[in-house]
């Protein structure tokens, strides 16, 4: 049985949108933080939009570390209602996806990891399949923009399992579902 893992890169005010204000908090510690994630994880979950800037994007990167191969050799499911044809080793999820995503998780094997895809995210909390929350929360305020958490949403009780603050600022949060409170 593998876990769903969301990976969110997050200003302080929640906006998780066009990420090109992470680049100068990167550094060696996220980056290792990034490379340990991905390979612990057998398949990548996305929805169409990230899916698409992913695809134009990955497949012709390259790095010493191997991130850039196992990013590009990892099996996708793409959530998308729109999407007509997908390719870099994707397959397509049409119509029930919490069905699909609930099923994926029976198999054996390691994390459905998600990047990005904030819509999918979002559906995924409704229906209760996103075992752990990795936030990744950098030091930038942007007043507005598309936000990981959107309202109105599920209310979801969560429990804070590890924190690591990066040398540039960067606050690493690992959450999971928490029993809420009278249940």
């Amino acid at each position: 049985m593998c876990k769903v893992v969301a990976a969110e890169y997050l200003t302080l005010d929640g906006v998780m949108e066009n990420p090109s204000w992470t680049g100068s908090y990167f550094n060696d510690e996220l980056g290792e933080f990034q490379h340990e994630l991905l390979f612990a994880s057998d398949a990548l979950l996305l929805g169409r939009v990230t899916y698409e800037g992913f695809a134009a994007a990955w497949p012709g990167m390259t790095d010493e570390q191997g991130f850039a191969e196992r990013m590009n050799g990892l099996p996708k499911y793409v959530a998308s209602r729109t999407l007509q044809a997908a390719d870099w080793n994707a397959e397509i999820i049409r119509g029930d996806v919490a069905t699909e995503v609930a099923r994926l998780k029976q198999e054996p094997g390691q994390n459905l990891l998600i990047y990005g895809s904030a819509q999918l995210v979002q559906y995924l909390l409704q229906h209760g399949l996103i075992d752990e929350y990795r936030l990744m929360v950098f030091p930038v305020v942007l007043g507005s923009g598309k936000r990981l958490f959107a309202e109105p949403g599920p209310e979801a009780a969560m429990k804070l399992v590890s924190s690591h603050t990066t040398s540039t600022g960067v606050l690493v949060l690992t959450y999971r579902h928490a029993p809420q409170a009278g249940a």
